[in-house]
């Protein structure tokens, strides 16, 4: 077994589930994959967080948007999350003042409008894709955008599942 799952398979119940809040912030989120342990292997693990993520409510995924700072800004500290969250987010780091402006004017119409932060998968995209997005997302229905929030969630909460693990 890889040393990262024999890892967090070894954890007691509350060690995992502050681990696993590291990748999700929903306190229901991290101790239903807690109780879901030992996993056979990775693919077990994505399953589980897939399947939780799904039956998550709503207030569950708020829980966690509240964990995420807007694109474009930058959070400080030594915790896991906030490493990852300035990686995740390398693409608005050489983004140039109007760029970075927009981001800010967008997070804000968006928050508007849909109550809570802007939350997309941030890896790999440049400040003016994040930007595209915003605003396209900023057309869609609550409900419809609700579904977008929570994939992006998802993804996001994939990507740091395999850093916890190793490999990622």
């Amino acid at each position: 077994m890889d040393p990262g799952l024999r890892r967090l398979n070894g954890l007691s119940r509350d060690e995992a589930e502050a681990e696993l809040r590291t990748c999700c912030a929903s306190r229901r989120w991290a101790a239903a994959m807690a109780v879901r342990r030992p996993f056979e292997d990775r693919a077990a693990v994505w399953e589980a967080a897939a399947k939780t993520m799904a039956g998550l409510g709503w207030d569950d995924i708020e829980e966690a948007l509240r964990a995420h700072p807007r694109i474009g800004e930058r959070i400080g500290g030594d915790a896991r999350e906030a490493s990852w969250s300035r990686r995740e987010q390398a693409g608005v780091d050489g983004a140039g003042d109007d760029l970075k402006a927009a981001l800010v004017e967008g997070n804000r119409a968006y928050e508007e409008r849909f109550g809570h932060v802007f939350l997309i998968c941030a890896t790999g995209r440049s400040a003016a894709e994040m930007l595209a997005e915003l605003r396209g997302r900023l057309a869609n229905d609550p409900e419809a955008e609700r579904a977008v929030v929570r994939d992006e969630l998802a993804k996001i909460t994939e990507l740091r599942l395999a850093k916890l693990l190793g490999g990622g």
